[in-house]
C-alpha cells in the first residue's frame, strides 16, 4: 500500500483519529509512517489475536444491515456522507444492549413512569432510522 493510495483513502483532511489494522506484511514501516504523517494514530491488533478482527467485522456487518443494504450509493461523495451520518447515528442514537440500552456517546435510556408525555420522532439517515425522545 503506497503513500498515494493512503492519500486517496483520506482526501480533504478527512482522516480519522485512529486506524486499526492487523499485522499483515502490507502494513510495513512505510505505511505506519505515512499514516502518522496524516495525523492518524495507527493501532495494530495484538499478535496472534485473530478474535480482534471479529470486532471490526461485526461493525461492518451492522453497518451493512442498518444502512448499506437499504440504500443505493450514487458515488463516492454520497457514500462518505452516508458513512459520516451512520457513525454519528451509531454513536449518539443507536442503543446497545451491552450498554443497558445506552449509546456509546452516553445517551441513557429514560423511563417516563406515568408521565404520559408525548413521544417525538426524529428521523435519522434520511428517515431509515429514528430517534425517539419524550417531549419537554
Amino acid at each position: 500500500m503506497g503513500h498515494q493510495q493512503l492519500r486517496e483513502a483520506f482526501p480533504y483532511d478527512s482522516a480519522p483519529g485512529y486506524l486499526i489494522f492487523d499485522r499483515g506484511p502490507q502494513f510495513n514501516d512505510e505505511v505506519i509512517e505515512t499514516v502518522k504523517s496524516f495525523g492518524i494514530q495507527p493501532k495494530r491488533t495484538s499478535f496472534r489475536s485473530p478474535w480482534q478482527n471479529g470486532i471490526a467485522e461485526r461493525w461492518v456487518g451492522t453497518c451493512r444491515r442498518d444502512l448499506l443494504d437499504h440504500v443505493i450509493v450514487l458515488n463516492e461523495r454520497h457514500l462518505k456522507r452516508l458513512m459520516n451520518e451512520y457513525v454519528l447515528y451509531y454513536l449518539e442514537d443507536r442503543t446497545h444492549l451491552a450498554l443497558e440500552k445506552g449509546t456509546p456517546a452516553g445517551r441513557e435510556a429514560r423511563e417516563d413512569p406515568g408521565g404520559g408525555r408525548k413521544v417525538i420522532s426524529m428521523p435519522r439517515l434520511g428517515g431509515l432510522h429514528h430517534r425517539y425522545n419524550r417531549a419537554a
